[in-house]
């Protein structure tokens, strides 16, 4: 299972969830993840509702996603 760069618990396969990054081959979304949490759910509850995740896996999710929004470029928008 394709493993992405620098992350080996995100894992990357067009069989599980179309492609999406997921855990560690999981049915678990890197997105869910990450909605998860910012809908205010604890790590903690997090691990009690998904048993199979580790605290490193949320740990992975944000690094991910943190590398991916840093290599975005933005583009000023003049105002009116």
């Amino acid at each position: 299972m394709p493993t992405i760069l620098g992350h080996p618990r995100i894992t990357i396969d067009a069989t599980i969830l179309a492609g999406k990054p997921a855990v560690r081959g999981l049915r678990i979304s890197v997105e869910q993840v990450l909605r998860a949490l910012g809908a205010g759910l604890s790590p903690a509850d997090l691990l009690d509702d998904y048993p199979e995740l580790e605290a490193a896996d949320i740990a992975a999710c944000q690094a991910y996603a943190t590398e991916r929004i840093a290599g975005e470029s933005v583009c000023p928008v003049g105002t009116a």
